[in-house]
This record gives structure tokens, C-alpha cells and sequence, in this order.
């Protein structure tokens, strides 16, 4: 089998206050990048403090995650934001989190949207623009990170952006190679061997199955493993052990 590199993102920075969601310090020892959360879906200052400060002693790359202003939804809720709001939103948040993550000695490598908007911004081209013209405002020496084929990266690469596929570990596709949205039954996986199974022939094959059974082509540099599903250390642990045994190289695709 031919050597591979591939990229590992979580997000996380998603605790608020006393409520606490995930394991950042045991996923932080498995990724390479992580996606911290932006103040708009989760997280407050002195977690993303943390997780930047702890990201940076790993060497782990951190990602600005940016959502809609939706903390009561997780940002899972889509939401009607004007476009010039919502680029000044993105803005906003990315400066935010860029001004922590200096402050601990690294700095935000990539944008990617969460939730609600990363699925608009895979379809809506004006959302997508939103999102590409406040990285664009902000640095655009910054990559950004979504769906292969959606209209974020279209819109990002037509802008000169420096764009970045990913694939989700944890989630079940559609046949056109979107994601099965969280409503619907078997929508996110759990079973930490299948997963890793999943992700060894996605890095090495190029596909991943479908709900129907189908084969998709999904080409992508890095590889999302949801800080917030249940179990999500085992699965990224079987993950990462899967991927150095099929002598996949595991590496931050920004740094």
C-alpha cells in the first residue's frame, strides 16, 4: 500500500462557561488541526484560551470556526443573514480568535464555517460568497476548509483562496455526496472500527459508501471527527491508529 497524507480535524472550544462538551485535551493529542469554536455557536474566551494555548504546545494547527450567531442552537439552526452582515460577522469572529491564538504563540491557519452555515455555504452561493469575502478582508493567505464540490470552495478558488476538501468520519453520505442531515436516522456514526475502516479506504481509495450502498468519490485532504459525537476519543483514536497502520502520514494540511 502506497503512503498517504492526510490531515485529522476536530472541532473544539465548544464548552461555555460550566456547561462542558467534549474532551479537548484527549483529542488534541490525536488531530492535527482543530476547529475552535468562534463565540457564535459555542465557547467563551478563557476555553478558546485554552484550547489555543494547549493547540499550540502540540503543534496542532488551529481553525477559526465561524457559525451564525445561534448560541442557543448550537448553530445548527440556519438563519436569514444578509450577506454584508454575515461577512462582517465572519470578519469579527475570525479576528476574535486570531487575537487569543497570538496571545498563546500561534495564530488562526484556516476558516471553516459550522453547523447551519457550513451546510448553506455548501449550496448558496451568495452565503458562500459571504464567507470567502470576509476571508478574503481578514487574510487571504488564509486556506479555507469545506465539502468538495460545494459552492464555499467555488467560490473560494474563483476568489484565488487556497481551498482545502474534507471528509467527515463520523457521518453518513448521500449518494450525491452530501451529508445525511442530523435529523434523519443514521445520520452519525458510531461504531469506532467501521469509521476507521471508513476513513482508511477514503485516504487510499478515494470513496466512501453511502447510505445506499454506493460508492462516492470524495476527495479530500483532511478528515473530520466530530469533537461532540458520543465516544468521539475512541473514534478518533481508532481513526488515527488505522490510519499510521495503513502507513497513512498524519499531518496538519496548514501550518
Amino acid at each position: 500500500m502506497n503512503a498517504r497524507r492526510v490531515d485529522l480535524n476536530s472541532d473544539l472550544g465548544e464548552s461555555f462557561g460550566r456547561w462542558v462538551l467534549g474532551d479537548d485535551d484527549a483529542m488534541l493529542e490525536l488531530v492535527t488541526s482543530a476547529n475552535v469554536a468562534c463565540g457564535f455557536h459555542a465557547g467563551d474566551p478563557s476555553t478558546l484560551r485554552q484550547v489555543c494555548a494547549r493547540a499550540a504546545a502540540r503543534g496542532v494547527s488551529v481553525g477559526a470556526q465561524v457559525s451564525y450567531r445561534d448560541l442557543a442552537g448550537f448553530g445548527r439552526r440556519t438563519m436569514d443573514v444578509e450577506p454584508s452582515e454575515l461577512t462582517d460577522e465572519v470578519i469579527y469572529q475570525i479576528g476574535a480568535l486570531d487575537g487569543i491564538a497570538r496571545v498563546c504563540g500561534t495564530r488562526v491557519r484556516y476558516v471553516k464555517p459550522h453547523g447551519a452555515l457550513y451546510n448553506k455555504a455548501a449550496v448558496d452561493p451568495h452565503t458562500a460568497g459571504a464567507v470567502v469575502a470576509a476571508v478574503q478582508a481578514y487574510d487571504a493567505s488564509l486556506p479555507v476548509l469545506g465539502l468538495p464540490g460545494s459552492e464555499l470552495l467555488s467560490a473560494a478558488a474563483a476568489a484565488g483562496l487556497r481551498t482545502m476538501a474534507e471528509a467527515f468520519a463520523d457521518r453518513a453520505y448521500t449518494a450525491a455526496g452530501l451529508l445525511v442531515s442530523r435529523r434523519e436516522p443514521g445520520a452519525v456514526l458510531h461504531d469506532p472500527q467501521e469509521i476507521a475502516a471508513r476513513c482508511v479506504r477514503l485516504v487510499t481509495e478515494g470513496v466512501i459508501v453511502a447510505v445506499d450502498g454506493s460508492a462516492v468519490s470524495v476527495p479530500a485532504a483532511s478528515i473530520c471527527v466530530h469533537g461532540d459525537t458520543a465516544g468521539a476519543v475512541e473514534i478518533a483514536q481508532a481513526v488515527r491508529r488505522a490510519l499510521d497502520a495503513a502507513g497513512v502520514e498524519v499531518r496538519p494540511f496548514a501550518s
